[in-house]
């Protein structure tokens, strides 16, 4: 059984190259994967890859991609790319709190890669780096339509079309869709557990349902035309409910907006002059969030009064980035291949707006009459721009038939906290024609985000303009062995450091708040095994199994939360020409709790998912069904200590959809 191009990665660096042959513990899941696996989202693909578990966020649930047991509430610590271009929100310094899932009809291909990448992509490609490649003209070849249905009411529909017109190659999509979102209930929550037993009110909403429902608008168009090549994205997401609450409170009222538009140009020539290849890229995000919040529910009451109508909150902003960068590649030395690159982003959180009822009394909330606008008096950030120069080189040198040493460096100067350097080293041995071996030592940077740097007016989370980047210094090794020729297996090991971690802090008069320094330190180990087995022309059964350990040195404890053991296996069988019946088995165990919080551990989960669809079009036509979490696993991703929120974050029972598509 064939999946496309697995076999190839891009990002390792920057060139294509066999996946065994990668300088880096990588993962590629192709267009027919995801479909064969029936994943509709983003996140469900992520929880296949070994060592990636998909936790959540309070607010609005966003996914938290935890590589190798590294993450934090924002999940700063992974660098998201599309077409190779960042998608950061410089607020959180991740994909933006307001994510809201991403639909994968018009993804080719996603390339992930465990461990540091910013010896070539700079800031947070820190714990790993996720590519999203999107379809070409070529791929798509056609017009197809497509809609699907399922549980919560759930609907999206989208249509998608590639070819030629003229010496013109273009391809453009475009998706709607909508949901009211899982309604698992939960039982406590920070009104519950500790503001009403504090004051003696019964203000809180739990037990009530966690709120999720949205709707979203995706589009996109890749023009090419010789050596140019234009690509134009927009993901936006209305009506965003809050999920659990922005403060761990269930907020059945509150909504968001969120928006992103990314344009990047580029130019590229293979044969620029003997021995050369040159590019140019230009890249342009606009990002922005707009929220309308109930903090805490009417009637929740602090030392400073009682908020009759819910304590409201409605922080929003906007940003503008603009990066250009140029690489050429050399290949005149025997043996050599020398990437060379360099660029310049400017970041500009341009405009901020905040509207609320209260105002900081010391460390307190106190009520005001009314909702006011204190965006320009006292917003909780100030408009702040940034700006990045970097230049980078690396050396793909094969010095003997079986061996290949990868070596690169990043030099990265930011305006506002200073320059890093981060380097790299690949050994790669080619033991047999069946047996690979690898050798990885790199180091990676997270650079503060607007939020930890620059925050204001919130004494509970003060900014830190003098914070420096966090760190990680991470050892590999790993095989890759093909026993037999229907049999694979990939096993990768590792070690890393973590230094200078960014951390809210209380400050030493407890009485003037916290705020966020460079204090922790984390040191981690762990591996991944993987197994694909081609048992029949036309069933493929693979897996993998992952362990990680990550302790805080700060308190010699478990760094808490992510799960210790991984184990995932699936089975694709067509069991008749034109059919597809996959099933996956997901199984999460061992997640210990941070140091202080005394609940027992987040309880382990099996999920079970099936999914059945049609290879070929049948008079245009293809199919598909799938039912999620078949026998109805009590999910749950562990909430924070102090959280309230006692019993952690529910997930989704079990879920049906169906799918058709047509193709012209």
């Amino acid at each position: 059984m064939a999946y496309g191009e697995k076999g190839f990665v891009h990002i390792a660096t920057g060139n294509k190259q066999l996946l065994r042959n990668a300088p880096s513990s990588a993962t590629v899941i192709t267009a027919e994967e995801i479909a064969a696996m029936g994943a509709t989202d983003l996140d469900e693909v992520m929880e296949t890859i070994p060592g990636v578990h998909v936790g959540r966020s309070t607010n609005t649930y966003p996914p938290v991609y935890i590589f190798r047991g590294i993450f934090s509430t924002y999940n700063p610590q992974v660098l998201m790319l599309v077409n190779g271009k960042p998608v950061t929100d410089m607020f959180t310094g991740s994909r933006g709190n307001l994510w809201g899932g991403l639909p994968l009809e018009n993804i080719s291909r996603i390339e992930v890669i465990r461990g540091p990448g910013s010896a070539l992509y700079g800031a947070d490609s820190y714990a790993g780096t996720i590519n999203l490649v999107t379809k070409t003209a070529a791929e798509l070849d056609g017009t197809q339509f497509g809609v699907r249905a399922g549980s919560f009411d759930t609907w999206t529909t989208w249509a998608q079309s590639g070819g030629n017109v003229g010496p013109i190659d273009v391809a453009a999509y475009v998706q709607i869709g909508a949901t009211n979102g899982q309604n698992r209930i939960i039982s406590q929550d920070y009104q519950s557990s500790v503001l009403d037993p504090a004051f003696g009110t019964n203000a809180s909403l739990a037990p009530g349902s966690v709120n999720l429902g949205r709707e979203s608008f995706d589009a996109g168009l890749d023009v090419g035309y010789e050596k140019w090549q234009m690509r134009l994205g927009v993901k936006n997401r209305f009506n965003m409910e809050t999920g659990a609450g922005v403060s761990n409170a269930l907020d059945p009222n509150g909504s968001n907006d969120s928006h992103r538009f990314n344009a990047d140009l580029s130019w590229h020539d293979p044969q620029f002059t003997k021995d050369w290849s040159l590019s140019f890229d230009a890249r342009f995000l606009d990002l922005s969030e707009e929220a309308s919040l109930t903090i805490y529910p009417p009637g929740a009451r602090l030392p400073t009064g009682t908020f009759t109508a819910g304590m409201i909150g409605n922080p929003s902003r906007w940003q503008r980035q603009y990066g250009l960068s140029t690489t050429a590649q050399y290949t005149g030395f025997n043996n050599h291949r020398l990437r060379i690159g360099a660029g310049h982003d400017a970041l500009d959180l341009y405009k901020i707006r905040e509207t609320k009822n209260f105002t900081f009394v010391g460390l307190l909330p106190t009520p005001l009459p009314s909702v006011v606008d204190v965006s320009d008096t006292s917003p909780y950030v100030l408009p702040y721009k940034r700006y990045l120069n970097y230049t980078y080189l690396q050396d793909e040198w094969t010095f003997a038939q079986d061996l290949a040493l990868t070596a690169g460096i990043r030099y990265d100067h930011y305006s506002d906290f200073g320059a890093t350097t981060n380097p790299r080293l690949a050994l790669v041995w080619n033991v047999r024609h069946d047996l690979t071996a690898k050798v990885m030592y790199g180091t990676a940077f997270r650079a503060p985000s607007i939020n930890e740097s620059a925050s204001v007016n919130n004494p509970v989370a003060v900014g830190n303009p003098s914070l420096q980047a966090e760190t990680i210094e991470t050892l590999e090794a790993g095989i890759s062995w093909q026993p037999r020729q229907d049999t694979q297996v990939n096993l990768s090991l590792f070690t890393h450091r973590l230094t200078d971690i960014i951390r809210l802090t209380t400050n030493p008069v407890a009485a003037t708040g916290k705020t966020y320094q460079n204090t922790g330190e984390q040191t981690g180990n762990g591996g991944e095994l993987e197994v694909t087995w081609d048992a029949t022309k036309t069933l493929r059964v693979s897996g993998n199994y992952a362990y990680q350990k990550n302790i805080d040195q700060a308190t010699n404890h478990d760094a808490g939360y992510a799960p210790h053991h991984m184990l995932y296996t699936r089975a694709d069988w067509r069991f008749t020409p034109g059919w597809q019946l996959n099933g996956q088995v997901n199984y999460v165990a061992d997640r210990s709790r941070a140091w202080g919080d005394n609940r027992q551990q987040t309880p382990d989960y099996t999920t079970v998912d099936l999914t059945l669809r049609t290879t070929q079009a049948i008079q245009g036509w293809g199919f598909a069904a799938s039912a999620r979490n078949l026998f109805d696993a009590d999910v749950r991703e562990p909430s924070q200590n102090g959280s309230g929120i006692t019993y952690d974050l529910p997930m989704p029972g079990r879920t049906f959809w169906l799918q058709a598509r047509y193709s012209l």
